[in-house]
């Protein structure tokens, strides 16, 4: 089985987005996807309404999701770690034992964008277009994901 885990700051916009997409896309007997946050803000809590809101408009459901903090143990636990922009990055690669560690950390829109270590917006202190925005992103970088993943 495959692991993905999609990491933002704090697990409720654009990681659980992520997540949800992702989850939508493929088959979870053969793959597994989770998201975390690099901070601890929101441990426990539901992702952003907003979030599930947009979600929602398309038909997937995000509020299983809980909100947790990303851990040294993810290295371990996941084949691939998507951050969602740069910042988010640094922490996840600070955190890294060994070249193996970081060698999972990968910047999710550089699926749209190669080589490009383009930041997904963080759209939490924006309006509903921010978050229908990252969707759309997020949605194209998830459908590449997934054709990848069937060469």
């Amino acid at each position: 089985m495959t692991r993905i885990l999609m990491v933002c700051l704090g697990n409720i916009c654009r990681s659980p987005l992520a997540e949800g997409i992702l989850k939508s896309k493929v088959d979870s007997s053969f793959i597994f996807v989770d998201s975390a946050g690099t901070g601890n803000y929101h441990i426990g809590g539901l992702p952003d309404k907003r979030s599930i809101n947009v979600a929602k408009k398309y038909a997937i459901d995000i509020t299983d999701q809980r909100c947790r903090q990303f851990s040294v143990q993810d290295f371990d636990n996941f084949d691939v770690i998507y951050v969602m922009d740069n910042s988010n990055r640094r922490d996840v690669l600070a955190l890294a034992r060994n070249q193996q560690d970081k060698d999972k950390v990968k910047m999710i829109l550089n699926e749209l964008f190669p080589d490009e270590n383009v930041d997904v917006p963080d759209p939490y202190t924006g309006g509903l277009h921010g978050f229908e925005q990252v969707f759309e992103m997020l949605n194209k970088a998830c459908t590449i994901i997934t054709q990848n993943m069937t060469q």
